[in-house]
């Protein structure tokens, strides 16, 4: 059985983003944030300037520019300065330490970089980074230097050129992790990314009159779309610099947004914070958390404090927003929600055939929103679809309302505060450490953070037995934040049929308290 989301007219025109906010309002505020404010009419002219200054620099349309940048205006002005110039903007994680950001370089092949200053210590110790060919944009001096991104965005360029991209092109590459352990680049083409944006509108019910705080990373798909989708919309941005209750409580109270958007373990600790209360929280007409499941528990204190559910959805990078309980309709606490405008979903076994309503399986959805393809990765690309239809690797179950139940991951993904961890990636740092002879990696189910990543490490023989936390600090130092929250001693790590590691058993073991050593 084919489920269906209402048809979707037209991808949101990329090019003309800013065209109902400056045609109903130019003078009103577009974008806040704690230290910045710019109007609709204002916004353009810096995308105008900076659009040109790339484009004088040697940038061409198709060239690749990639940011390593925190929450700010700025780089909602970069990303929007990419697509008037017909760049391919390529966002990074900013936790993304050395190894990470040469990966994304090398794979996007980007000719230049827009960085924060403070990360100039893990610049300086990127090979990519010091090879570009238009060097690095750095933001965060005050403006000091000619080249630094405040004074591009407030000079207005010698020449202008406007180049308009076709629809087919690239206009964005997300980088997350796939099974493999190695992040992937997902793009984007303008027509993608436009249908992205007018089903994500359409889904939130996004209306001029709207004050939209995304809560999380605007370099991940989903803040990115709520954002530009906004914009398209004509509604107010928040941009939140960090997500603890010290920026976004000052946040709520001053601008009194209606969408707020966040991932479920920083609304936890959001809604645990002394400051928080129902006054807070009553200019919202809705709350979408996403980028993991709900846990009962935040959905249970969130509606005692606010007087209404968190509005749970589903959605993943190569598509955007593909499910959520309707804004206005009737919102099941729990469920991931319908299918958004512009989705046809169905729910498969592992034959293929379709299950029927009440039974778990694999979701596959068929949307114009879908990626065009992973960067320079054709084995992937080929992989993603099958006659039109695309394999999102989830487990799902479906009502006799239509509302999605989000089961479980087929793919061993490990979702740490709406970050993919690839398992792989953990176990192979650790396996650079000099005592341990094997590791095998999970997730274990936490409160706050969704899973946190547990390693369980067997020691090779006469090695001195080095304390977890040397571990623990061992692999941050190669792999950042994806690092091993615990780390447990076995005396031997069990192997399944084929000779791998059992990570199912592990996640027996991990269930019943079984830890060793």
């Amino acid at each position: 059985m084919i489920l269906r989301g209402a048809a979707l007219e037209a991808p949101i025109d990329i090019h003309d983003l800013l065209h109902s906010g400056l045609e109903g309002h130019p003078d009103e505020t577009a974008m806040i944030c704690a230290k910045t404010r710019r109007t609709w009419r204002a916004l353009d002219q810096a995308i105008d300037n900076l659009a040109g200054h790339y484009l004088a620099m040697g940038l061409e349309p198709g060239d690749r520019v990639a940011s390593l940048m925190p929450n700010r205006v700025e780089l909602v002005i970069h990303y929007l300065a990419c697509i008037k110039a017909g760049l391919v903007a390529v966002p990074l994680n900013y936790r993304y330490l050395a190894p990470g950001i040469d990966h994304a370089l090398d794979v996007s092949g980007a000719s230049l970089l827009v960085m924060h200053a403070e990360r100039g210590h893990d610049l300086a110790a990127s090979q990519h980074a010091k090879n570009l060919r238009l060097g690095t944009v750095c933001y965060g001096r005050g403006g000091r230097e000619p080249g630094d991104l405040e004074r591009l965005i407030a000079e207005p360029p010698r020449t202008r050129s406007e180049p308009v991209a076709a629809p087919e092109d690239p206009a964005v590459i997300f980088f997350t992790s796939g099974s493999t352990g190695k992040p992937k680049g997902v793009t984007h083409s303008f027509d993608t990314l436009g249908w992205i944006l007018a089903s994500c509108a359409e889904a939130l019910e996004i209306t001029g009159d709207d004050v939209i705080l995304p809560g999380s990373s605007i370099s991940h798909l989903g803040s990115f779309m709520w954002t530009l989708a906004g914009l398209a919309k004509g509604a107010r941005i928040i941009v939140a610099r960090t997500f603890d209750g010290d920026e976004l409580l000052p946040l709520l109270r001053a601008h009194r947004p209606t969408v707020l958007c966040m991932l479920p373990a920083a609304l936890m600790c959001l809604v645990r914070e002394h400051g928080a209360t129902r006054e807070v929280f009553s200019s919202l007409r809705v709350c979408r958390g996403g980028g993991d499941k709900v846990p009962a528990e935040l959905e249970a204190e969130f509606t005692a404090l606010t007087g209404f559910p968190i509005d749970e959805g589903y959605g993943m990078t190569e598509i955007g927003l593909a499910t959520l309980n309707p804004p206005s309709g009737l919102i099941k606490p729990g469920s991931v929600g319908q299918p958004v405008a512009g989705f046809e979903m169905v729910i498969r076994d592992g034959e293929g055939r379709n299950v029927n309503i009440g039974e778990d399986g694999m979701l596959w959805v068929r949307t114009r929103t879908a990626t065009i393809g992973y960067w320079r990765d054709p084995k992937a690309t080929a992989e993603l679809v099958e006659n039109g239809w695309l394999d999102t690797g989830d487990l799902m179950r479906a009502d006799e309302d239509g509302y999605f139940w989000f089961r479980g991951r087929k793919k061993q993904i490990i979702v740490h505060d709406g970050s993919n961890i690839a398992p792989q990636e953990v176990e192979d740092a650790l396996l650079e450490h000099g005592d341990i002879e094997a590791a095998g990696v999970i997730g274990v189910h936490d409160l706050i953070h969704g899973e946190n990543v547990r390693a369980y490490v067997t020691l090779r023989p006469q090695s001195s037995r080095p304390s977890v936390q040397a571990l623990i600090r061992f692999a941050r130092e190669r792999i950042g934040y994806k690092a091993p929250e615990e780390i447990v001693f076995l005396d031997e790590m069990p192997l399944n049929p084929t000779g791998k590691i059992d990570r199912v058993r592990l996640k027996e073991m991990a269930a019943q308290s079984h830890i060793v050593g």
